[in-house]
């Protein structure tokens, strides 16, 4: 495919799944069920951590995880007593267990009182010069595993490009928390980070069809791959490569490749 008729078929996908119609379906209907900055952000950090499988099953946990805070997740994760945190030895989602959302909610407290929130976690060691968003997650796992006594098993649930992760669900959130236009899918809440950082989310949509399209030489999902997929994006658009996540997701699940859509 020449590069005027990639160019042309991002653009036309992009446009075509970045739409209110889009939200229903999507771990990102979590946090558009919230209207607060806090709860916002803590709503959808939740959800692209617990986003493993079925689209969902994913929403549908996430649901019963905000129903035991009452639907106030800041004022939860701030105000809680002990006796609240009984409610939670229940809750798990694939490996995700009671252990590791104890552990999220103390970290979480510890963030929004030490650190300026999870904007200014993710933002703490983040140069405006810095390409990518790599120093920014490598440094934020640092902050969430500060506390005393955290549990090993958790740590899984916070991949960093320093161990060359995909860090495909923290990408996510991040593009949802960091990417601004007019179209009401992404939050556009933080200023902090730039598009032109954001690294593209890898999950095995955008893998296959970035490979389909030759957007990426690599055959394992890793950091790298993560990286040269949204390096040549930004052929396309160098402020905000990410923006066609939305394309590359779409094509993937479409599974366009396979059944020729045209459309």
């Amino acid at each position: 495919m020449q590069q005027e008729e990639l160019f042309e078929l991002l653009e036309r996908k992009y446009q075509q799944f970045n739409q209110p119609g889009f939200i229903e379906s999507d771990p990102i209907t979590i946090p558009h069920r919230f209207s607060r900055k806090e709860d916002i952000e803590i709503a959808g950090f939740f959800a692209a951590i617990l986003a493993w499988g079925q689209r969902k099953t994913i929403i549908n946990k996430c649901t019963e995880l905000f129903e035991l805070m009452d639907n106030s997740p800041y004022e939860f994760i701030l105000n809680h007593q002990d006796e609240d945190l009984k409610q939670f030895q229940n809750f798990k989602h694939r490996t995700f267990n009671d252990t590791d959302t104890l552990y999220f909610i103390e970290a979480l407290k510890s963030i929004y009182k030490n650190h300026n929130g999870l904007e200014g976690a993710f933002s703490k060691r983040l140069s405006s010069n810095d390409d990518s968003v790599k120093n920014a997650l490598i440094s934020f796992k640092d902050i969430f595993f500060n506390l005393p006594d955290f549990p090993e098993r958790t740590q899984k649930h916070i991949s960093s490009p320093a161990r060359n992760s995909a860090c495909k669900r923290i990408n996510m959130y991040l593009r949802w928390m960091v990417r601004k236009d007019d179209k009401g899918v992404d939050f556009g809440l933080w200023e902090g980070i730039k598009t032109s950082q954001l690294i593209c989310p890898c999950d095995v949509h955008v893998e296959r069809t970035a490979k389909l399209l030759g957007l990426t030489t690599l055959e394992k999902p890793n950091w790298k791959m993560a990286e040269q997929i949204t390096e040549n994006l930004k052929a396309f658009d160098s402020e905000d490569p990410v923006k066609y996540d939305f394309a590359l997701f779409g094509l993937g699940i479409e599974k366009y490749f396979e059944s020729g859509i045209s459309s």
